[in-house]
């Protein structure tokens, strides 16, 4: 199937919204979609940065703060 999307014509709005709307989808049947061999191989360094206490969970606040001080 091939979609034609008129994205030069969608305002950014209408873009997010369309994003929004196929992920709402995907999410319902997130079964169907394959997860990257690449995923597995990072989720399995970071399990084992946790265990070794090299890494830590953070929570969404520190995870912001974290990004902005990366960004600056």
């Amino acid at each position: 199937m091939q979609l034609v999307i008129p994205l030069n014509r969608m305002s950014a709005t209408d873009k997010v919204e369309a994003m929004e709307e196929i992920w709402a989808d995907l999410s319902r049947n997130a079964a169907d979609v394959p997860s990257p061999a690449w995923h597995a191989d990072v989720l399995c360094v970071r399990e084992d940065r946790i265990s070794e206490g090299t890494s830590r969970f953070l929570d969404i606040a520190e995870a912001k703060q974290a990004v902005r001080e990366q960004i600056k």
